[in-house]
């Protein structure tokens, strides 16, 4: 399978960042259908598999794309690579915080694409640097060492192996070393905070080692059935350590980052069941285009979503109205049940960007980081 561009991980990650934009783009957060939310803490819904599946796959594409580039480049080349590609996508998540906040005192610091290009940098320079076996080792030690952080280290005023909202470790530190340029002035904690990244550069390791197994199946048959079968442990040991270490997204708990893995895994082996083996290639054509062009798709569209709510207009009664609000309530809350509705306006924005996309796609252009 590495002797050419997978199909199956393009067309995964499309599904991926097109599950992106719905989740984040609802008409109205107060009208969203249960599974399209993000557990409140403990728990876990569809909504919470999306990022670490993104940054899983993140992690596959490390070996698929840079060891060619270390034979053609050698490493100083990759290295600056990897280093310039880290910092772009750290600075557009600023620039994202930026637009929303401008006020430098509260900015906040942390966030998706920096999550992304922090966990980006540290795995692809594991991969450059160690063997795979080191980069499993790293991943295990992170994911046993944040546990053991979570639940020994005493927090001031809280104690030890409190895992709530204020009073664990994570969010501490977070509160500690960021003050107000953390998640929503006035919140307790940051969900792509400092110390929860740990977990989070693991599950990309797991992606970077899927990338190695990929590259070194013997056959496509034999690739799907280890990662259905890796899938499955991962899901059912993850699901076994959330009974002293609960599955939560918000912390990345390493129940989370081992469950979601296995998902993963479990998700990847079907696109590539579906696709490479049995050649059912009729429906990947959309998500194609979005995973060729993933990470400018999340960008644009949360760019988008915030000037709609930036800007304002005068409505019928003379008032002015944040521009998404009028065009919401005008042309989709009308018409359908308040959540269906807000659905509705999701789905508008995943077919947009899928168009601007496609048009991009048929003149062979890619707006790649």
């Amino acid at each position: 399978m590495a002797d050419r561009r997978i199909l199956s991980i393009d067309v995964f990650r499309g599904l991926t960042v097109a599950g992106m934009v719905l989740v984040n783009n609802p008409g109205t957060w107060g009208a969203v259908y249960a599974p399209l939310r993000h557990a409140d803490w403990h728990g876990w819904t569809p909504t919470d598999l999306i990022f670490p599946f993104f940054l899983f796959i993140v992690g596959v594409a490390i070996p698929l794309a840079l060891g060619r580039r270390l034979h053609d480049e050698g490493r100083a080349g990759v290295i600056l690579r990897i280093l310039r590609r880290a910092a772009i996508i750290f600075a557009l998540g600023l620039v994202l915080h930026a637009v929303s906040n401008f006020d430098a005192a509260t900015i906040r610091l942390p966030g998706v694409l920096q999550r992304i290009a922090a966990c980006y940098l540290v795995a692809a320079l594991l991969f450059v640097f160690t063997e795979w076996r080191t980069q499993a080792a790293v991943a295990g030690a992170a994911l046993l060492g944040y546990w053991a952080l979570l639940t020994l280290v005493p927090v001031p005023g809280f104690g030890a192996g409190d895992l709530g909202k204020e009073g664990n470790l994570a969010a501490w530190l977070d509160r500690a070393l960021l003050g107000p340029h953390i998640w929503r002035l006035g919140r307790v904690y940051d969900p792509e905070g400092i110390l929860s990244t740990l977990p989070a550069i693991a599950t990309t390791l797991f992606g970077v080692l899927t990338g190695h197994f990929v590259r070194a199946a013997p056959s496509t048959g034999a690739a799907v059935k280890g990662l259905a079968w890796s899938g499955a442990a991962g899901m059912a040991i993850g699901l076994a350590w959330a009974q002293v270490f609960p599955i939560n997204k918000a912390l990345w708990t390493s129940s989370y980052a081992v469950f979601t893995a296995g998902a993963a895994l479990l998700a990847l082996a079907a696109c590539a069941w579906m696709i490479e083996v049995k050649g059912w290639t009729w429906w990947t054509r959309p998500f194609v285009v979005f995973g060729v062009n993933a990470l400018a798709i999340f960008f644009l569209s949360t760019l988008l979503a915030i000037v709609l709510t930036r800007v304002h207009v005068m409505d019928g009664a003379g008032h002015s109205r944040v521009l998404q609000a009028v065009l919401y309530e005008r042309f989709f809350a009308p018409w359908l049940r308040p959540a269906a509705a807000s659905l509705a306006w999701a789905l508008g924005n995943v077919l947009l960007w899928l168009l601007v996309m496609w048009a991009l796609y048929r003149k062979g252009i890619r707006v790649s980081v």
